[in-house]
């Protein structure tokens, strides 16, 4: 009985270890790209670096560096491709907004299967390109460089070094 109590004390306090150094990293990360935008309005360089999408990335960067979809190539492929994907669409077919939204997503995800780089916040990166208002549309492709490379990026270095301080975690089980 004691034993038990033990295990699950010594489970819990691992869980909220875990949790502790999840929240950690999406703090870290999400504050990163955000105080890069800041640095750099504060120097006359008015460009928006974080997006919507860039949540969901922290959830799984952070919260589970071990899934596929979390891994380097899944990241920035992802990320990169949906976003040139989402401009194309946009450029091509901006009205009706409807449409060019489910050819965004749809689109995005298609070319996310067939390179083998699936991150779902790839789709709502695709679906900002679409509806994110005249200040996106304005940047063209971009967009796909900044914000969201550059942010990917930031993101990423974040996870390497939050997600590798435990020797519980190792990320990223692959590169490429």
């Amino acid at each position: 009985m004691i034993r038990r109590a033990k295990s699950v004390a010594v489970h819990w306090i691992r869980s909220w270890l875990q949790m502790g150094l999840s929240w950690l990293g999406v703090f870290l990360g999400m504050a990163a790209v955000g105080y890069l935008s800041h640095w750099l309005a504060l120097r006359g360089i008015e460009q928006m670096y974080l997006i919507g999408s860039f949540g969901a990335t922290a959830i799984l960067l952070y919260g589970a560096p071990s899934v596929p979809y979390s891994q380097p190539r899944n990241l920035l492929g992802g990320q990169i491709l949906s976003a040139v994907v989402g401009v194309a669409v946009y450029q091509a077919l901006p009205e009706p907004l409807w449409l060019a939204a489910a050819m965004a997503v749809s689109c995005s995800m298609a070319i996310m299967q067939l390179t083998r780089t699936i991150h779902p916040p790839g789709g709502a990166t695709a679906l900002i390109a679409v509806l994110g208002g005249e200040r996106i549309h304005a940047l063209g492709y971009w967009y796909a460089l900044v914000p969201v490379t550059a942010g990917a990026f930031v993101m990423l270095a974040v996870a390497l070094l939050v997600n590798n301080l435990p020797r519980s975690r190792r990320y990223p089980l692959s590169w490429f």
